[in-house]
């Protein structure tokens, strides 16, 4: 079944990254519903509902991927249809519609990052964003020369796969363990991270450590960019609730840690907006403060309205 195959393969972090997961996921819903039988009306959205909630729980702190979840819910239980074949067209146009509104605003975001990156800088990052690795190739592939300075990010190392990719397209790139950002910090012109939601406050949550790197970059007055579509907003936040932060298994940080010993391996943490100097979205750069602004202008439907193809 795609939604168990795509659910087990985000817990396992065999697809990672909160664009990567969004995408498979509204895949492997809009390949289930497609593969339903005849069934009534209400069955189907029953299988809707649960699969939703497999997905869901694979990854807890995916606002990207409950939003386009959504998204793809709402137009089903919206539209009028009685047959297989009808549910197969509505899911299918929405499918589309979703992952075409995320390819645009990642276009546009990655464009406006990279006109930020000059000759001559030196850009720390951590962990692993597809929307970083974009916006620092497309500095690249227009001759722009500059330095990135990547952390390993412990314990699942995902700074490896940032600087394969940028060593395999010849951007010259050193890896830094993590606690070393804040002495490196001195040689860099800003930090560019990316991010699993944003709060309705403005605060961005990403890879556990970014926090960290966001302090020492504000004590050197570095500028501390955000790589981020407005998709990734968390609409819950508005109404009290709290991003829940994954917990992962303690064997990532030691397989066999002696009797007795308490390990703590939270995924993500909470980088606070008064340290973010930019979100660098579709939109363009914007203060962190301005978030619920550029919600109701782009994506109104995250706030409640229909989910039609603002942005």
């Amino acid at each position: 079944m795609p939604v168990a195959e795509t659910a087990g393969k985000i817990k396992a972090l065999e697809i990672q990254g909160a664009t990567k997961v969004a995408v498979e996921a509204v895949k492997a819903l809009a390949a289930e519903l497609r593969e339903l039988e005849w069934v009534e009306r209400e069955e189907a959205v029953a299988c809707l509902e649960d699969s939703i909630q497999v997905l869901v729980g694979s990854r807890p702190t995916e606002p990207l991927m409950r939003n386009g979840l959504r998204f793809v819910e709402s137009r089903v239980l919206e539209a009028r249809w009685s047959s297989p074949g009808e549910l197969a067209e509505v899911v299918g146009a929405a499918e589309a519609d979703f992952l075409g509104m995320l390819e645009r605003a990642r276009e546009d975001m990655v464009e406006v990052g990279a006109r930020r990156i000059e000759d001559g800088d030196t850009v720390m990052t951590h962990c692993h964003s597809s929307a970083v690795t974009g916006t620092l190739l497309r500095a690249h592939e227009r001759g722009v020369r500059f330095r990135v300075l990547q952390t390993e990010t412990r314990p699942k190392y995902q700074g490896r796969i940032t600087a394969r990719e940028l060593v395999e397209a010849g951007v010259d790139t050193t890896m830094i363990v993590d606690s070393a950002a804040r002495y490196y910090m001195k040689e860099v012109d800003f930090v560019l991270v990316g991010c699993d939601a944003i709060t309705s406050e403005g605060n961005v949550v990403n890879k556990i450590g970014t926090s960290q790197v966001a302090l020492a970059a504000w004590e050197a007055r570095i500028p501390f960019y955000v790589v981020t579509t407005l998709l990734k907003f968390d609409p819950a936040t508005i109404r009290g609730g709290y991003e829940v932060i994954e917990e992962r298994e303690t064997a990532e940080i030691w397989e066999n840690p002696p009797k007795g010993l308490k390990i703590l391996n939270p995924a993500f943490d909470i980088t606070r907006r008064d340290y973010i100097h930019g979100l660098i979205t579709e939109e363009g750069i914007i203060s962190p403060h301005s978030i619920l602004e550029a919600i109701h202008r782009h994506y109104p439907w995250m706030l409640g309205g229909r989910p039609s193809l603002q942005g």
